[in-house]
């Protein structure tokens, strides 16, 4: 009996509708690895295979489009020892097109990507989407092609796709903190070049803060030959010795206009705009050190922070400065200096805004200075919020004549905003869903969740520091907050704060995965999102990671610990995993377990007498995450009151 050959038809399409979604939703399947996931992607059968014979064409007469082809060029020779060559025109294993009519869907980012044997193609709309397209390209090849040294016995292959992709967000940010501890200017460009893989255009420089002043201000030089330095220590940020009498500030460094220009020139040729932050009126230390006339207390003997105490936190966002970090809102000279800052600032940054800080002002000085109180009667500024309003509105007028736009935590908004200011929202959502009513620009940047200093495992093992920001509660957090108007959010960023972080390999353990997490966030549309699915391709990037030599926290593997007492009053352990399909074994006698111990399988009674709780994960019968031991007092401070 024949079926009617409508319903054949019928039947085919829904086959081949279900395997497209297959396809789509699953960018791992068949050693296909994306991050971000692309908008769309269709599998073809075969591959395309890169030889040291692959050519290049590039469109005639677009210079741009030719560096991003020798920056392929540049990317693939390490690991594969193939020196490929591009042309203008003609025929061409590897093809650039810029689209003559753009294609709606793509934007100014956006791309298409075609693979099969024997031929690539990436189009956009702009030079920036080829190199996005290019991004995924590499994503393409094997691991290895992350490796700066030839590998042997690889076949480059590329998996034969269809993808269309565009970016959820048009600010897809980190920023990196170098005053809490100062990086050279080629680990800067080590660092932009890992945001530009996946895809990040926004790199925010915290440039200044109590611990270092780290750019070059030609027309203000003691900002760099005293604020840049600070007697050397090593520990925990924030418990270190004050400087003594005479020690020399040996610690630090700076950049130089010259060191700028290149790196931002550097970021530009990966499609990524740089944001400067010069941290003002609190946070300060640095600058204040170099001209300590510009603060109410005029300190002289004021010196560059190395990470000793110089506040109490009282919990809820209040605290005391014991040291005047921030400037005089009310002297002429400190907007003349500011003026001075931003005009070279603004010189060497070419884009379009300037962060000025504004976060975590302590008023207590101003509040006890004669002069300021008589200021602010006059000036009919009721508090100290006000005070510092005022401030913002003056600085905001300073980069606003250098033809910038202003950029503040969200801080800003107290005592009155600024008229054209962007909010970057840090204190949670909350300043976020409030600047977009009022109708400014946000950045979404919440802390704890995009903090990158956040510990990201179990505390027992990770540097201290106030919370925590796990893989999965970075990957599912919402950005977009229930009330916060869309129309003004420009996008998200994730900051790495340096205190802890005094290391290259530490900037890296903390920053690696959870910016693949945001990354796929920022450009990834939410409903294409898939925790379950993002989990492996976050393994496979491990591999990618490995081949490139970085640094990453494999705190996934970690169990998480939960403890509370039972109704007898002793200590009942719970233990859980990001990552299914893990055995944790666990002991109480003081022994290091292995696969030979206890298993998990249900919460545990922790004994009376025990000294220690350790514990392991494996899979498949190997160790794969750290030994932890917890004391009994550990555990006892952990229990859920």
């Amino acid at each position: 009996m024949m079926l009617n050959r409508k319903i054949v038809i019928a039947i085919l399409c829904a086959m081949s509708f279900a395997l497209s979604c297959t396809q789509h939703n699953n960018v791992r399947a068949q050693n296909i690895s994306l991050i971000p996931a692309p908008v769309s992607l269709k599998q073809e059968p075969g591959h395309f295979l890169l030889t040291n014979t692959t050519t290049i064409s590039v469109p005639a007469k677009q210079p741009e489009v030719a560096r991003i082809a020798q920056y392929l060029i540049d990317k693939i020779k390490p690991a594969t020892g193939y020196t490929l060559t591009s042309s203008e025109g003609g025929k061409a294993h590897i093809t650039f097109t810029l689209n003559a009519k753009p294609d709606a869907r793509l934007g100014k980012e956006g791309y298409t990507l075609h693979t099969e044997a024997g031929k690539v193609d990436i189009a956009a709309n702009t030079p920036a989407g080829l190199f996005y397209g290019v991004q995924t390209f590499l994503q393409l090849l094997p691991e290895e092609i992350e490796s700066t040294t030839p590998v042997r016995d690889v076949e480059w292959k590329a998996a034969a796709v269809t993808i269309l992709d565009y970016p959820r967000f048009g600010w897809r940010g980190q920023m990196f903190d170098v005053s809490r501890h100062f990086f050279t200017k080629e680990y800067v460009k080590k660092y932009i070049d890992r945001m530009a893989r996946y895809k990040m255009n926004r790199f925010h420089w915290h440039l200044t803060d109590d611990n270092g002043w780290r750019v070059e201000i030609k027309s203000l030089p003691r900002l760099t030959s005293v604020g840049a330095w600070r007697v050397p220590r090593v520990g925990t940020f924030g418990s270190n010795e004050p400087p003594k009498a005479g020690e020399a500030a040996t610690d630090g460094g700076f950049y130089t206009q010259a060191d700028i220009k290149e790196i931002v020139q550097y970021a530009k040729d990966r499609y990524i705009e740089v944001l400067p932050e010069i941290d003002v009126p609190g946070h300060s230390m640095a600058a204040l050190a170099s001209y300590p006339e510009l603060s109410v207390t005029n300190d002289t003997t004021l010196k560059v922070n190395p990470g000793s105490s110089f506040s109490t936190w009282f919990g809820n966002g209040k605290f005391e400065m014991h040291l005047d970090n921030t400037f005089d809102p009310t002297d002429e000279k400190v907007y003349q200096f500011l003026d001075k800052v931003f005009t070279e600032i603004a010189a060497m940054f070419p884009f379009e805004y300037i962060h000025m800080g504004g976060d975590e002002c302590y008023k207590g000085f101003w509040e006890r200075d004669k002069g300021v109180q008589a200021f602010m009667k006059k000036k009919n500024i009721k508090n100290g919020e006000e005070l510092q309003a005022y401030f913002v509105k003056r600085v905001d007028r300073i980069i606003q004549s250098k033809k910038k736009k202003m950029m503040g935590w969200d801080e800003i908004l107290e005592g009155g905003i600024a008229p054209g200011a962007a909010v970057m929202s840090w204190r949670g959502t909350k300043g976020g869903i409030e600047a977009s009513h009022l109708k400014h620009p946000v950045v979404m940047s919440p802390a704890p969740v995009y903090y990158l200093d956040m510990y990201q495992g179990e505390r027992s093992i990770e540097p201290p520091v106030y919370s925590s920001a796990r893989l999965r509660e970075v990957y599912t957090f919402n950005l977009l907050p229930a009330g916060i108007d869309t129309t003004y959010v420009l996008g998200a960023q994730g900051n790495l704060w340096t205190e802890q972080i005094p290391t290259e390999p530490q900037v890296e353990y903390m920053t690696y995965p959870r910016a693949l997490a945001m990354a796929e966030s920022f450009w990834t549309p939410e409903k294409h999102k898939s925790w379950e699915d993002f989990l492996p391709r976050v393994e496979d990037h491990f591999k990618r990671l490995d081949a490139a030599h970085i640094n990453y926290a494999r705190s996934i593997y970690d169990p998480i610990i939960a403890v509370k007492k039972n109704a007898a009053g002793k200590l009942l352990i719970e233990l859980s995993t990001e990552v299914p399909g893990l055995d944790i074994y666990y002991t109480v006698d003081n022994t290091i377990p292995n696969q030979y111990y206890p298993r998990y399988t249900a919460p545990v009674e922790y004994p009376d007498g025990a000294d220690n709780f350790r514990l392991i994960t494996y899979r498949k019968g190997e160790p794969i995450g750290h030994l932890i031991s917890l004391k009994t007092e550990d555990l006892e401070k952990r229990v859920k009151k």
